[in-house]
């Protein structure tokens, strides 16, 4: 899954939840619902694809609300040459029901500086991708994330990168 399966998927899967679950309330498709905010860190390795294997740190701040069935999301990630992407984008979490086990797809466009490190292709780069894991009662999540950063094909180099990272996160009361 090295492009944008992910967003697609957290678009379809989001969107039907919002038309079986959200629309015909009183707060209708795009009413707004208090949530637990978090922040995120996460390390981990660029995989060997088109870029060498590199280390990359990544934070996330996840906002204390949701429109309809989804979450909303900052993130900032440098990699060990110095590479930085920062953007902002929605979340939607599945396989909750209860459980303390979760999956959450992410999907958040942004803004990439390759600072002499891997060239993706141009400023404008997209994040995608899954995270599965463990909420803690405490309500801290441990989990293991992959996920894939391209341009889309809106320049004309697009070599895409993926990343796998052990993330925790922390709930901010």
């Amino acid at each position: 899954m090295a492009d944008g399966t992910f967003a697609v998927m957290m678009l379809v899967l989001g969107l039907t939840d919002m038309n079986r679950n959200y629309c015909g309330t009183e707060l209708g498709c795009f009413g707004r619902t208090e949530t637990t905010p978090r922040f995120a860190i996460s390390a981990g390795e660029v995989l060997e694809r088109r870029a060498k294997p590199a280390s990359e740190l990544y934070l996330r701040y996840d906002l204390g609300h949701r429109t309809g069935p989804f979450g909303h999301a900052v993130g900032f990630s440098i990699g060990e040459k110095g590479e930085t992407w920062l953007g902002f984008g929605q979340t939607y979490d599945i396989l909750r029901d209860g459980s303390p086990w979760f999956a959450q797809l992410h999907a958040m466009p942004g803004l990439y500086m390759d600072n002499g490190g891997f060239d993706l292709g141009g400023p404008l780069e997209f994040r995608s991708g899954i995270e599965v894991g463990y909420e803690a009662p405490s309500g801290w999540r441990f989990g293991v994330s992959y996920d894939h950063r391209s341009n889309a094909g809106i320049y004309k180099n697009n070599p895409g990168i993926e990343t796998v990272q052990m993330r925790v996160s922390i709930p901010i009361r």
